[in-house]
């Protein structure tokens, strides 16, 4: 009898401590792209910072394959907008745990002509990706400098495929893009009609995101991960030269200007204010899962 009890005991110990060691050890994947506003993530990774904490980084092509990945449930976290928030609201039970940046001007729209020469075009073909904030920037943009859309042609690409569109000066072009993906673009002859530094036209605010379930497991390791992210931040302020050197691969291999650029593009707020809180109420990202 004793013996028996002693087995079930040390079979229990085992079971428990195996238990911890999986739970603490599970690789918790997360999905995101190339957008300036998650270096932090980039550089936490390449610090090692994401491995040491068990992370492993998926980085999508688009806002939109990024927010599929997580849907299908190939990630347990993600990068977004409160667009696709609230798209992924409505079928996964997702958290927002982390505010990263709030876009100031790295979201634009460009164009291959004047505002006036829009306006009066019998066909504007314009460039975006449908499923993801692009949309409702490109909405507020015609909603105020009065562009008919029973004149647009849209094309659903990535932002990686609309890196390739030629400039025809014979054809009136729109492309809602972000930083780094604007610089070739640029260099083609496009040029910024609009950005989300016009304040009265869209706000953008992204996060790092976590399926419910991830958010109630692992509270300590969202903590951890925090803690990383803020480090970054703090680095890239401090360093950018340094940062710009271990990152540069995840944003296209972007010079340090360029970089530079677009870091001037966003602003941090992984300590978000009582403004920003507010901000983030307002256009649906839910406070009480958002780590401070």
């Amino acid at each position: 009898m004793r013996i028996q009890k002693l087995l079930i005991f040390l079979l229990s110990i085992l079971f428990i401590t195996g238990c911890g060691r999986t739970e603490s050890e599970k690789e918790i994947k997360i999905a995101t792209n190339k957008w300036i506003g998650y270096a932090p993530l980039f550089l936490a990774n390449e610090n090692g910072a994401l491995k040491k904490l068990h992370f492993h980084l998926i980085q999508s092509v688009s806002l939109a394959e990024a927010m599929e990945v997580f849907s299908i449930g190939r990630a347990d976290m993600v990068t977004t907008t409160q667009h696709e928030y609230f798209t992924l609201k409505q079928t996964t039970s997702i958290k927002p745990v982390i505010l990263l940046d709030r876009s100031n001007g790295g979201d634009m729209i460009l164009s291959n002509t004047s505002l006036s020469q829009l306006q009066k075009a019998p066909r504007i073909d314009v460039y975006l990706e449908v499923d993801s904030i692009n949309s409702e920037l490109f909405k507020s943009f015609a909603k105020a400098y009065h562009i008919d859309m029973n004149r647009t042609v849209f094309h659903n690409q990535d932002q990686q495929m609309i890196q390739n569109i030629k400039n025809d000066p014979h054809k009136p072009t729109m492309i809602v893009t972000y930083s780094p993906y604007d610089i070739p673009l640029i260099k083609k002859g496009f040029h910024t009609i609009a950005s989300t530094k016009d304040s009265d036209i869209i706000v953008v605010i992204d996060a790092l995101c976590a399926g419910d379930d991830i958010v109630k497991a692992y509270p300590h390791r969202l903590k951890s991960l925090k803690k990383a992210i803020d480090d970054a931040v703090l680095l890239i302020e401090k360093d950018p030269k340094t940062v710009y050197t271990k990152i540069k691969k995840y944003l296209g291999n972007i010079t340090y200007e360029e970089f530079r650029d677009s870091l001037s593009m966003i602003k941090w707020i992984n300590h978000p204010s009582d403004k920003i809180i507010q901000i983030i109420k307002k256009i649906g990202y839910e406070e009480d899962t958002i780590l401070q």
